[in-house]
């Protein structure tokens, strides 16, 4: 029995992700008055829409099976000057002090999948893991005060959130044929972390379509949706990192 027309026994996508970007921080410690949320392109005027590198690898073993990777990261950096004194996890950035403020976020996945169907339709379930690492933080002279006992002071102040891990990761896609050159195809994706110290989850989404003008080389779009939570557990406090990227990405495809 043949691949599906729908399928390539080996696969290579190198494009780009033109991703609009909203990424909100929020920090505490214990004591539920010391506490603090950022988003980093309302308050410290990051860049909205960033285009990023987008890479992908499938190869099928045998006629429905195979493995499939994906890697993408978006890492941004801006400094501003405040018009608005803003707090953050204890600090006071104050109206007129600079700020730094980044966020780095890095995905790649390996996956198993099993394609069913031969015809012009095939559906298709994954099972693999999923490496994840984030980083989102903020610097620059702030001023710290407890008015119960009148204290105060201004300094350089750093703050920012971490984490990084392997999760097991869901994968579903569809993919239609309208012909040897033209394919269309839907994937979806699930990881999803336990744990006190660190969890969270992440979903991606995406509507594609295919056009090979020649027989091995072609071209893709797709529209992408990504959501990402993801939360830490510390001694004195912990912290949220919510990003939500949603855009087209746009791929040099070759096929054997």
């Amino acid at each position: 029995m043949n691949v599906s027309p729908a399928l390539d026994r080996v696969s290579l996508w190198l494009g780009a992700y033109a991703a609009d970007t909203s990424t909100t921080v929020s920090a505490g410690l214990n004591n539920p008055d010391v506490k603090g949320k950022l988003n980093l392109q309302h308050d410290l005027g990051f860049p909205s829409s960033q285009t990023v590198p987008h890479a992908r690898f499938d190869f099928l073993l045998g006629e429905s099976q195979g493995f499939s990777f994906d890697y993408y990261r978006i890492d941004q950096a801006r400094t501003k000057s405040l018009d608005t004194a803003i707090g953050f996890n204890g600090d006071t950035f104050n109206a007129a002090a600079s700020v730094t403020g980044r966020v780095n976020f890095q995905f790649g996945d390996a996956a198993y999948r099993w394609w069913f169907g031969h015809s012009n339709d095939v559906f298709g379930v994954g099972i693999g893991a999923a490496y994840y690492r984030v980083y989102a933080g903020i610097s620059g002279q702030a001023s710290v005060s407890i008015p119960t006992v009148g204290f105060s002071s201004t300094a350089y102040a750093a703050t920012h959130t971490t984490a990084s891990a392997w999760a097991p990761e869901l994968q579903l896609g569809w993919r239609h044929a309208f012909s040897n050159n033209l394919r269309m195809y839907i994937n979806a994706s699930g990881v999803k972390k336990n744990g006190n110290h660190l969890g969270g989850h992440i979903y991606n989404g995406a509507l594609g379509l295919e056009w090979f003008p020649w027989q091995n080389l072609g071209f893709a779009a797709e529209y992408d949706y990504t959501r990402i939570d993801v939360h830490q557990g510390h001694p004195a406090y912990n912290d949220t990192l919510a990003m939500r990227m949603n855009g087209p990405s746009v791929f040099l495809r070759l096929r054997f």
